[in-house]
């Protein structure tokens, strides 16, 4: 019997979907479970498997349509039915949404601002002629965002990008490292799941394959890239694919065609970073980059480096079962968390079997392991690979800064609050401009930018800026330390609150860690938020929102919390702050 395929509800709220490819043409077989077709939802790209075996008959509408859920876009059948009834019926439910009709806003002859924008030549205020309003150099978190805030605020926009959409962070950073921690997260649960009752599990066998986890990780990538590359489209942003070149204020020229802006926003992010020291050339040494190609597991690793990319891959490897080593330049790992939290990481690395070296200088690769200069003597630490994680460093490439006058410093471009730069009509954002090397301030920096080219009142506050780090139980904070709140106040209040009294967490078999939060004397208004413990980088958001709205810590002790949840840690430690937790 012939199968309808219809353009699915993906969401509540989802009353229209943009078909992004078909998998299968006109008479090609499918089997249960393949992918068919996909769709956009928002901001990725989701694969749509068939539900039955046959073979594709009729495909109905084309890719980048977009029509109503729910709506017949393809027949199914056995290659000898008669479709013509099914056919008709499709036909008729499609009405002006089938094939060779337009919809939306073409079918209606309207435009959308954004389109009539990119319809003619921009004209600046300075009475120029160029091609666009805004031109995006880089299409990372903070370019991709910028090109489309721009298109959406009327902007004539063009984006260049000379290799993936979505930058070190889609590409090879947040989202595929996240990728290889769920994996090892998975493998720890199976190992631990007796504790929950799972019986006749034979974990003494239980390990990644590594080759599979690589191809989820690359599956989740290519989704969400795809989903950027859509999102652009879709907002009428122009994209020009290649290399770009800034040549002054105005221009990029990129693989050999020259585009002309009235303002120009640079988004060309970091490139990782190395240590000038001697290398063997026998030596194993990968950047963060290689590591998350990782296909084998090696037995042993040096990791050189404490901080988050460090620790996170420090993480994912002892989790796996490598005998790891960090070496740390600095007196602690994590210099960027609150001492406290940063303490008890530490403890929990070293029971998971990783050494950690800390106010230690590298001073040689060998072919065996790394040297380094601890105490006044010279150690080594012998292992099969090293991982040279020691952060990273703005980009620069197509961009002679002197030449065009644009002011750098230790290698950054320099903006303000608004992310102008030292030339007009110039704006530097994410992780070329070095104020805070993280997705989501490149993100709002872009939107902030074309804010302020389009006029608004707008400045980035960049106290207030989370950061995530995704080891288990997770770290997240916002704002001051208790150390540097002290500096600054002198007294502070300190509100704490254990994970091992918190409900939810004991529940799910993870009680390790507290959450910290500091007010300021005066009026008590939250000025840091610290936490370690599961489920911490979802909930920092109630901490930023809470310290935007210039919240004390009565207020948000005053909220209430859903019960039971780990979010309830959040205003115990407030009550804390306040004067005395209710539970503990």
């Amino acid at each position: 019997m012939a199968d309808v395929v219809i353009m699915p509800k993906l969401g509540f709220n989802m009353n229209e979907g943009k078909l992004v490819e078909w998998y299968k043409s006109e008479g090609d077989t499918i089997a249960k479970g393949e992918p068919l077709f996909s769709v956009e939802t928002d901001k990725t790209n989701m694969d749509i498997e068939a539900t039955g075996d046959g073979t594709v008959r009729k495909l109905l509408i084309a890719e980048g349509d977009q029509i109503p859920v729910t709506l017949p876009i393809a027949i199914v059948a056995d290659p000898e039915e008669n479709i013509d009834a099914v056919l008709a019926d499709a036909l008729a439910q499609l009405g002006e949404h089938g094939p060779g009709a337009d919809s939306g806003a073409a079918a209606t002859g309207e435009t959308t601002q954004a389109e009539a924008a990119q319809s003619a030549e921009s004209t600046a205020a300075d009475g120029k002629s160029y091609d666009y309003d805004i031109a995006v150099l880089g299409g990372g978190p903070g370019g991709y965002v910028a090109a489309i805030k721009a298109a959406q605020m009327g902007k004539k926009t063009v984006i260049v990008e000379k290799e993936h959409f979505g930058g070190t962070c889609l590409n090879v950073g947040c989202i595929p490292t996240k990728a290889l921690l769920r994996s090892a997260e998975a493998l720890k649960e199976v190992k631990e799941s007796a504790a929950f009752g799972v019986m006749d599990v034979d974990v003494s066998k239980a390990a990644l394959d590594l080759k599979k986890v690589q191809a989820r990780k690359q599956t989740v990538v290519g989704q969400l890239v795809g989903g950027v590359q859509s999102l652009l489209k879709g907002n009428g942003v122009t994209i020009e694919n290649g290399e770009g070149t800034l040549k002054d204020a105005h221009t990029i020229v990129v693989s050999g065609k020259t585009v002309t802006a009235e303002n120009i926003i640079i988004a060309t992010g970091s490139d990782v970073k190395s240590l000038p020291i001697t290398i063997d050339p026998k030596a194993k040494v990968l950047t963060s980059k290689e590591m998350l190609d990782i296909a084998e597991k090696p037995d042993s690793m040096v990791v050189i480096g404490g901080g988050v990319i460090g620790i996170e891959f420090a993480y994912f490897l002892a989790t796996i079962g490598v005998k790891v080593s960090v070496v740390e330049f600095l007196d602690r790992i994590l210099p960027m968390v609150d001492e406290e939290i940063t303490t008890q990481v530490t403890g929990h690395l070293s029971e998971m079997g990783i050494d950690i070296y800390t106010s230690a200088k590298v001073t040689e690769i060998t072919a065996e392991g790394v040297k380094f200069e601890k105490d006044g003597a010279i150690q080594e630490v012998k292992a099969d690979q090293v991982l040279m994680a020691v952060g990273r460093k703005p980009s620069l490439t197509g961009i002679d800064t002197e030449a065009l006058g644009i002011k750098t410093e230790r290698g950054a471009i320099v903006t303000d609050q608004t992310l102008k730069t030292s030339v007009d009509h110039v704006y530097a954002i994410g992780d070329v401009n070095g104020k805070a090397m993280l997705a989501h301030t490149a993100s709002m920096e872009g939107i902030i930018a074309v804010e302020t080219i389009c006029g608004k009142k707008v400045s980035m506050d960049y106290d207030k800026i989370p950061s995530a780090i995704y080891v288990q139980p997770e770290i997240a904070s916002v704002g001051l330390t208790e150390k540097q709140a002290a500096e600054k106040y002198g007294k502070v209040n300190v509100g704490k609150f254990p994970l091992l009294a918190n409900g939810k967490a004991k529940v799910a078999g993870e009680e390790r860690g507290l959450v910290k939060v500091i007010t300021e004397p005066k009026y008590g208004e939250i000025v840091g938020v610290h936490m370690y413990c599961i489920h911490a980088t979802d909930m920092i958001a109630e901490a930023v929102a809470a310290m935007k709205l210039e919240s004390t810590a009565e207020e948000i002790a005053m909220a209430v919390h859903p019960h039971p949840t780990v979010s309830e840690v959040m205003h115990e430690a407030m009550h804390a702050a306040g004067g005395r937790a209710i539970h503990f």
